[in-house]
């Protein structure tokens, strides 16, 4: 009688160790569903089929508790997923309703199962997490119903849909506007006044701007600062770019003896030719030897520069006027 007394009363003391997983179980219960539309389709028709997981509001609020759903691959068993809609959520009489729909097909004849469906549902770091399955659901994938006791019916040939001119409105809009745009641009540039060619007439002659020039250099008085390479370069450079504009000679780019070969085309200035020699000769011995010519030479050079624009330089015509007489009576 003692024995039992003893038995009972350590049963007492690990009843509640043995049910305190229980309790946590249905503390941390998941109501899981997986409902279809219909039963019964056609091949190729869609099934739309809705997973739910329903949670009290306290386990919604619980950071550690999670409910996993389960993942579809792309076929199942003589299924195909066609498409899946993200995870939503629903108050329902103080709970929370997690669903997500998928649509499925089949191209298979018969009655089908789809599988149960796996929940995961974790309560929390430090608890395991359990499993939650959901019922197979029934479906019959049907063929079309062909009548064999009827003849076949011939092929209907091709109807030809009679034209409707509203049909292409669009277009013609489109055409009537791309008309209308070209017909203006085209209008536009025949109307719009041609703009006439600005010629840009010289106010100054190469010969007036080389005159100007020498008589610059003439006031700067380089050589009388002795500054004669300057002085010189200068010099040949105002007869060169007289040259090039009064002639067409590309002066600026040819030595001295080329320079004087190429003058014989030009009478003027090939009459002028010892004079531009004994200038250029004097000026590139002061600028690349060094030489220092006397004053008497520096003037000297700077008059056959005068005398030699003063022989070239383009007559002017005088302009004839015509006066009309009056007859004499």
């Amino acid at each position: 009688m003692y024995k039992q007394q003893v038995i009972r009363r350590i049963f007492l003391c690990f009843l509640p160790g043995l049910l305190y997983p229980f309790s946590l179980l249905a503390q941390h219960a998941v109501e899981v569903a997986a409902k279809a539309d219909t039963s019964s389709i056609r091949l190729g028709e869609q099934i739309k089929l809705q997973l739910t997981a329903t949670i009290s509001a306290a386990q919604f609020k619980d950071a550690n508790f999670k409910v996993v759903f389960p993942v579809l691959p792309d076929s199942l068993d003589h299924f195909e997923v066609i498409s899946r809609t993200g995870l939503d959520t629903a108050s329902n009489a103080g709970q929370k309703v997690l669903h997500q729909t998928f649509t499925l097909t089949s191209f298979d004849s018969g009655h089908w199962e789809i599988p149960p469906m796996r929940f995961e549902v974790f309560a929390g770091a430090s608890t395991a997490h359990d499993s939650a399955l959901t019922l197979p659901i029934g479906i019959d994938v049907n063929t079309v119903a062909v009548d064999t006791t009827k003849a076949f019916k011939p092929i209907k040939a091709v109807q030809s849909v009679p034209w409707n001119i509203w049909d292409y409105w669009l277009y013609i809009v489109i055409g009537v506007v791309v008309i209308l745009l070209a017909i203006g641009l085209w209008w536009y540039f025949r109307k719009r006044p041609k703009k006439e060619p600005v010629i840009k007439t010289p106010t100054v002659t190469p010969y007036e701007l080389a005159m100007h020039e020498l008589q610059s250099l003439k006031e700067e008085k380089l050589w009388q600062q002795g500054d004669i390479k300057q002085y010189y370069t200068r010099l040949t450079d105002i007869l060169r770019t007289y040259f090039e504009h009064q002639f067409g000679i590309a002066a600026l780019e040819q030595t001295s003896e080329e320079l004087l070969r190429n003058i014989k085309p030009v009478t003027k200035l090939n009459q002028q030719r010892d004079k531009l020699r004994s200038l250029l000769a004097i000026a590139d011995l002061a600028k690349f030897a060094k030489m220092q010519p006397t004053a008497d030479e520096h003037e000297g050079c700077m008059r056959q520069a005068e005398e030699i624009l003063e022989w070239t330089k383009p007559k002017i015509e005088p302009v004839n006027e015509t006066v009309n007489e009056k007859p004499s009576v």
